[in-house]
């Protein structure tokens, strides 16, 4: 087979777009075109007719023709099915087969062509290897710039940790009226730099802000400086004002109070030995279903506040069937772990550092199955981990306030902000999925994205500290342990 043209045309025979495989003129091909109507007219046949030196093997596209030029000794049945994948082509990137919308794509379409074709010989490919290539979609890229982007999170992290970490000891050794201490890696005595072995690593849930030092009071006494806040009084009427009217306002701190610390009860019966297992997922999905992307950071952070329990092991139960990413300090015995689970020093003879934060595990989960999802909106709404406090946030960009039917949970309206909140107080066993019936004025693209947050006391790789031990002797050390997931993004499309 050997193909000279492709070409989209009116049934006038004028030309839309072309593509030329081998050398030939633009005259040339503008008369080839403008014959085709002509030798239609004779009726004798419907897929091809031919000329003294080509060949048209055609297809109508509604008010147009898909029409193929070849030589008279190529294969009409290879002609023919090359002839249907150039007619599936062209949908592909039209909406609708009209002339205008076919010259507004006419590149699209020619770089599909080629594909196709090259050097007047078909090319063994389909449709969704040529939707590929055009896109020119690479998985090993997306792979790259998700892990990029993951290092450089956890960077920054880990940057603003070290310099609150910092901060603190500066406060303290000033206020004690002590030197500051040098830094470096436990067991340590010499001045060293902060990458020297230090077992403190990045957490997902940043820990508590140091509290800030009592600020001395001042002698009283008339004073002719300039007085602050001295329209305090009118600035408090105006809050109320505003509380008055149902609107949420801010701390003082800038912040509002966050969906965990209002769920999770404050640890109590804190031992000497006590643990944080931490998740955080991000995910986007869309309101059809399908995941887009979905990354889980857990850690698993030890706190020891005794010195006679610092040489200690732990026990680490692994049950996670997911696929996720493990990886433990480099402080910690890797070898030790990947045999027996066990979480330990690498030199046994030393102690893990005393009240400080130790992200002794952490793991990854990066995954596009949609399986994987642990909560889904829209025509269905499961959830995976028990004792759940789920929150949504609809934004839609209408006018007026919805009449809200069928409610589960409750739900809340903002008006200035155009927000319909609602909440779920528990997702279990038992109340595995809830929902909410409102109408309003607007498009559905209006309602979209959907904004979750929700917060789990059951974390969802399973994976727990199951028992920690002595390292000499293995006796049991008591200790006591938090579990939480939480949202760091999660967004239905």
């Amino acid at each position: 087979m050997v193909l000279l043209a492709a070409a989209v045309c009116t049934k006038a025979g004028k030309a839309i777009v072309s593509r030329q495989f081998v050398e030939m003129t633009r005259t040339r091909v503008e008369g080839l075109l403008a014959a085709f109507p002509k030798l239609m007219g004779m009726g004798k046949q419907h897929t091809f007719v031919e000329t003294e030196s080509v060949r048209y093997v055609y297809q109508p596209l509604e008010k147009l023709y898909m029409v193929l030029v070849t030589t008279k000794n190529s294969n009409i049945l290879e002609d023919l099915e090359t002839l249907r994948l150039f007619s599936r082509v062209i949908p592909e990137y039209c909406r609708v087969l009209e002339e205008g919308e076919i010259s507004d794509h006419c590149f699209d379409l020619i770089f599909a062509f080629d594909e196709i074709v090259a050097l007047g010989y078909r090319e063994n490919v389909n449709l969704a290897q040529i939707r590929t290539f055009t896109e020119m979609d690479s998985h090993e890229e997306k792979v790259f710039r998700a892990v990029r982007e993951t290092q450089e999170r956890e960077a920054k992290a880990e940057m603003r940790r070290k310099a609150k970490e910092l901060q603190q000891i500066r406060r303290d050794a000033e206020r004690s009226g002590k030197k500051v201490p040098a830094f470096g890696g436990f067991g340590s005595t010499g001045m060293s730099s902060m990458s020297s072995g230090s077992i403190i690593t990045d957490t997902i849930i940043e820990s508590e802000k140091p509290k800030m030092a009592p600020v001395p009071v001042r002698p009283t006494g008339s004073s002719k400086a300039l007085k602050l806040g001295a329209r305090g009084k009118e600035v408090d009427n105006f809050v109320d004002k505003l509380r008055g009217e149902g609107e949420t306002i801010m701390s003082n701190t800038g912040k509002m109070p966050s969906l965990a610390s209002n769920v999770l009860p404050p640890p109590v019966n804190v031992e000497s030995v006590h643990m944080r297992v931490e998740e955080k997922i991000s995910l986007t999905c869309g309101r059809d279903g399908g995941l887009q992307n979905m990354e889980l950071l857990g850690m698993i952070t030890l706190r020891v506040t005794d010195d006679k329990v610092g040489r200690i092991r732990l026990m680490v139960n692994n049950y996670d069937k997911k696929g996720v990413q493990l990886q433990t300090h480099p402080n910690v015995d890797k070898k030790l772990f990947t045999s027996d689970s066990v979480i330990g020093l690498k030199n046994p003879e030393k102690s893990f550092p005393l009240n400080n934060d130790v992200g002794v595990l952490k793991w990854r989960l990066q995954s596009t199955d949609e399986a994987l999802i642990p909560l889904t909106s829209e025509s269905h709404s499961t959830c995976h981990p028990a004792g759940t406090i789920c929150y949504l946030q609809l934004l839609w960009s209408g006018v007026g306030a919805p009449v809200v039917g069928d409610v589960d949970g409750e739900y809340k309206h903002d008006s200035r902000r155009n927000v319909l909140e609602w909440s779920l107080p528990v997702i279990d066993a038992k109340n595995k999925s809830g929902s909410l019936e409102f109408s309003i004025a607007g498009q559905p693209n209006d309602f979209f994205p959907v904004n979750v947050s929700f917060v789990s006391i059951r974390n969802y790789c399973d994976i727990q500290v199951a028992k920690v031990t002595h390292v000499e002797g293995d006796a049991p050390v008591k200790f006591s342990l938090e579990t939480s997931f939480l949202v760091d993004k999660y967004e239905i499309l």
